[in-house]
């Protein structure tokens, strides 16, 4: 099984540690992060903020030394960590 730790800081849309088998991680190799309806948010705001997970690819899993079932687990818990809906914190 591996080895992870994920944290996120208190604006919620960064991960302040994201380590997988004492490897730095890169939440971008597990999800697609962005603003699913910015239109309904002021400026600097998110309306909708979701982290849409990845395909399992053959590089990700060789980097940080884990199989597509643990890919997965990971994947599925930064998507958590990072979809949070709407937010004003950088108003």
């Amino acid at each position: 099984m591996a080895d992870y730790k994920i944290e996120v800081f208190s604006a919620l849309c960064s991960l302040k540690t994201f380590t997988i088998n004492g490897i730095e991680a890169d939440e971008d190799d597990f999800v697609d992060k962005y603003d699913h309806s910015p239109e309904e948010a002021e400026e600097y705001a998110c309306g909708d903020m979701q982290a849409d997970i990845r395909p399992v690819s053959n590089r990700v899993l060789e980097k940080y030394k884990i199989n597509e079932d643990e890919y997965m687990e990971i994947a599925e818990k930064v998507s958590e960590k990072l979809s949070f809906g709407s937010c004003g914190w950088c108003v």
